[in-house]
């Protein structure tokens, strides 16, 4: 069977095929208003006459939406006198010192918030019951408001989903959409629930007709949606549940670094995935970390996810100067379209552009030669705006790819100093289209000795939808102390979630001996605000001191834990590609394609230039040199010397100054 992984990015879209024969390649220009016809494109490229068995799809469909506010008319439904929980949160202001901060932009716009005469206790026990008659009225008040989507979040639901169901139930029959959310996070924590919920709402109704249109255009090949965590979910699930969509995209990027990152022999690497658009940056210290806390567009979204900084800087991140005559560079970005300068339709100065001023491009082979880039065009565009700096076009080149790789070593002191790891003892890997053409610098400024970058770098993110297995999660709030709690009792609350993911799982056609099953708790000291997670075990509380200790570097063993949580992680192993390993054997160089005069640092030095497809394992050579693919491009500067190894991982080292 041959599987197709699909990554939409905000510039190019990238496609890997997986056959008997291994791996091919394709990337096209994005297709903002349209993903699916780029995807489709791309495809028929790809394929030919071929026919695809599976496609497996990173989409930033849900993600866009939110960010750029142009998901579903929401209306909210709640019980009565909790109303304004959303608007409320948590009372935190991110900026204390900001005179002159601004609220944040509700999802529910005024008026679609509809309070219910309902109750139950935190234990879950009906205290009021839903009154039918509301419902009826309820009904009418949505329609008249032209809901598109409803969001029910009742108090206490996760507790006892009765009144939820109850009201679901008669939305549906009413022909509305509805999220409810005991079935998107069934925890406790209203603001963080129903703002989980809320999102999913927003983002379900374009996520449905963006899979839809997909589904048509494929007729009938299987089609499975990357989620957050890491895994895949068919496109059912992802229609019903797009909120765990979110980071589909960077997550997929993650999971196959990683993967190339072990065959090389790096256990602790920082990825770096610089694509147009955006960085994503995460640490994997022998493994991918991950979180059920994170925000997308100001919004809490707490679902379980990869641990992904991202911060908007990209190949067609727009330089500009501010109000104070300071350069800045992104967020904003100039996408697919109308793209950077150099493309020939773009009109302002993007990180791509100063890289291929910096002579650190071939413009004649970009993309293997597929797209041909306007240096003219570029230059003239450069003159101008180095012209209101009063510099030159290098130092304006130069000092846009330098507050580019500012952004960026921001992000990944985030994910490596602000949490206790010294990055110097990790390798940095490398990806997306543009990350090759930074890493080396950045490594430098951080004083990281190794850089990796993957033989399929530019659409890594791709190939890691190969690799995903399929995975669920499920969870349940019980707020128990632990002392009444022994294993066995902690096995019966687990054996209803267990039920439901091998159910699931088997739904999707795997076979038991390919099923893997986690169960974990979240656990708390008793007054403590938030928790961490330890496996099931019959010394889980002893388990969860040690974790403590790690942590937070104390633990109290007389104080009383208890368990908030406990959750089911299911995955379905698919079929892996397994990375070729040759021989690395040290061999000279071929002869470079051209020499170019490249800018680093204050001067212009004479570069090599080679054609990635020319690289075998164990050729070695030293920088300055710039190594051009079909996917992606990779800048080794004066101070790196690098080789290929049995992978094909172009492996660069820093050399001490």
């Amino acid at each position: 069977m041959i599987r197709l992984g699909v990554d939409t990015g905000g510039t190019f879209t990238d496609l890997v095929r997986l056959d008997a024969r291994g791996l091919s390649v394709a990337k096209v220009r994005s297709t903002p208003d349209d993903p699916a016809r780029a995807i489709l494109a791309g495809i028929a490229e790809l394929m030919g006459a071929d026919t695809v068995g599976e496609v497996v799809h990173g989409s930033t469909v849900a993600t866009n939406a939110v960010l750029e506010r142009r998901g579903a008319r929401v209306a909210l439904v709640t019980t009565k006198g909790f109303e304004d929980v959303l608007a409320i949160g948590r009372q935190t202001r991110r900026e204390l010192y900001n005179f002159m901060v601004r609220a944040n932009r509700p999802m529910i716009e005024p008026g679609l918030t509809f309070g219910m005469t309902e109750r139950l206790d935190q234990h879950g026990v009906v205290l009021e019951p839903v009154q039918v008659e509301e419902l009826d009225a309820l009904t009418e008040k949505l329609r008249a408001v032209s809901a598109e989507c409803v969001a029910v979040c009742l108090l206490h639901s996760y507790a006892n989903p009765v009144h939820e169901r109850e009201v679901e139930a008669h939305l549906v029959r009413a022909g509305f959409t509805v999220s409810s959310s005991h079935r998107v996070l069934p925890e406790y924590r209203e603001y963080e629930r129903w703002s989980t919920t809320v999102v999913n709402a927003y983002v379900t109704p374009m996520m449905s007709r963006y899979l839809t249109a997909l589904e048509d255009g494929l007729q009938g090949t299987k089609l499975r949606v990357m989620q957050s965590n890491g895994g895949s979910i068919s496109a059912g699930e992802a229609r019903r549940t797009a909120v765990r969509t979110i980071l589909s995209g960077p997550a997929a990027g993650a999971v196959g670094a990683q993967a190339v990152a072990r065959a090389s022999g790096f256990e602790r690497v920082i990825l770096f995935d610089m694509g147009g658009t955006s960085t994503d940056v995460s640490l994997v210290d022998g493994q991918l970390g991950t979180t059920n806390e994170s925000t997308v567009g100001d919004f809490p979204v707490r679902l379980p996810v990869l641990d992904i900084h991202t911060v908007g800087a990209g190949g067609g991140s727009i330089a500009y100067v501010d109000r104070g005559g300071a350069l800045r560079v992104g967020p904003r970005s100039a996408g697919a379209d109308p793209g950077p300068v150099c493309y020939g339709t773009g009109e302002e100065l993007t990180v791509t552009d100063a890289n291929l001023l910096l002579g650190r491009m071939e413009a004649e082979h970009f993309l293997g030669g597929r797209m041909a880039l306007d240096m003219a065009r570029t230059v003239e565009r450069a003159e101008a705006f180095a012209k209101k700096l009063q510099i030159g076009v290098m130092r304006l080149a130069e000092g846009i790819v330098q507050v580019a790789n500012a952004n960026m070593e921001r992000a990944i002191r985030a994910v490596s100093v602000q949490r206790g790891h010294d990055p110097r003892r990790f390798a940095l890997l490398a990806f997306g289209g543009a990350g090759g053409m930074h890493a080396c610098e950045i490594a430098d400024t951080l004083e990281i000795g190794t850089v990796l970058v993957p033989e399929h770098a530019g659409v890594l993110s791709a190939l890691g939808m190969l690799l995903a297995d399929v995975r669920k999660d499920y969870t349940q709030t019980i707020l128990k102390a632990s002392d009444g709690l022994s294993f066995e009792v902690l096995e019966g609350y687990m054996a209803p979630l267990v039920a439901r993911a091998e159910a699931d799982i088997s739904a999707e056609g795997f076979e038991a001996k390919d099923v893997v099953i986690e169960c974990l708790l979240e656990m708390r000291y008793r007054g403590q605000a938030y928790e961490i997670q330890v496996p099931l075990t019959p010394t889980y509380v002893d388990d969860f001191h040690r974790e403590h200790q790690r942590l937070y570097g104390h633990s109290n063993l007389s104080r009383v834990t208890e368990v908030v949580n406990v959750r089911v992680n299911a995955a379905g192993i698919t079929r892996k590609y397994e990375f070729p390993l040759a021989e690395a054997v040290s061999r000279s160089l071929p002869e470079p394609v051209s020499a170019r005069e490249a800018w680093f640092g204050d001067r212009f030095w004479e570069t090599a230039v080679f054609h990635r497809e020319q690289l075998m394992p164990g050729m070695e050579g030293i920088g300055p040199a710039i190594v051009s693919g079909g996917e992606a491009t990779v800048v080794v500067p004066p101070n790196f010397r690098f080789r290929i190894d049995g992978v094909g991982t172009l492996v660069a080292s820093r050399i001490e100054r």
